[in-house]
């Protein structure tokens, strides 16, 4: 049974989410603020956190919760579920790592749909690996079955929306996608105004690592394209 962890400071709302998951067969711990939350973490990390952005007291504890959590996993799923419907904590909170951004009138049974697309990526991880499931272009290797990326030889850190978004641009090298082929290539359900803020983390990811890397490419109007590079022509 999967494990979810709802970090809500107003306790109907927190309720209310958590009746909703129960009943479709998720186990579910409930958190009001930060510090409770982080430190059922440290002991046991939940397979998917959803957290609102205001905590409390605490303007932005949602987005230290998030900080914090990345520090133990970088893996875990991290949907924000706040009132705060805005593009400057919508990219905010992609930045820090998280998977999801969706405000609290979003229909439950789209939740529900969000949360199970996230599942349904992280089941990948517990297949056994294959290697006709790698996937090599010039510098990168994509591990699909461990969920594990390298850039030459190094392994890279992502999220799991990260991941797919990678795989999904990797996997038609030379082709541009744009953000609804993004998302259905990866098998994904995010807002379309959220890939922009994906892609610029990706890229940051790629170049504190190599600062010559320029694979990714923005195509006006149209979407990104993962250049092919020169050895793979030969």
């Amino acid at each position: 049974m999967k494990r979810i962890a709802i970090v809500e400071d107003e306790k109907n709302i927190r309720e209310n989410y958590a009746d909703l998951m129960c009943k479709h067969g998720y186990q579910v711990n409930s958190y009001e603020n930060r510090l409770d939350a982080i430190r059922a973490f440290e002991v046991r990390l939940p397979d998917l956190a959803i957290i609102d952005i205001g905590l409390g007291d605490e303007y932005d504890g949602g987005f230290m919760l998030c900080q914090s959590l990345r520090l133990l996993s970088s893996t875990v799923p991290i949907i924000f579920l706040t009132a705060r419907d805005n593009d400057f904590d919508t990219i905010s909170g992609l930045r820090l790592g998280a998977d999801d951004y969706l405000t609290k009138d979003i229909g439950l049974e789209h939740l529900m749909v969000r949360i199970s697309a996230l599942f349904r990526r992280i089941d990948v991880m517990q297949k056994p690996s294959d290697q006709n499931k790698i996937l090599a272009r010039g510098l990168l290797t994509i591990d699909s079955d461990r969920m594990q990326i390298f850039w030459a030889e190094q392994p890279l850190d992502f999220t799991i929306t990260e991941f797919w978004i990678v795989h999904a641009l990797a996997n038609r090298a030379g082709i541009v996608r744009n953000r609804q082929q993004l998302m259905q290539d990866a098998n994904m359900v995010v807002d379309d105004n959220t890939i922009t803020s994906h892609i610029k983390r990706i890229r940051k990811k790629f170049i504190n690592l190599d600062a010559n890397f320029n694979e990714i490419t923005a195509v006006y109007g149209m979407g990104y394209r993962w250049d092919i590079s020169q050895e793979e022509t030969l």
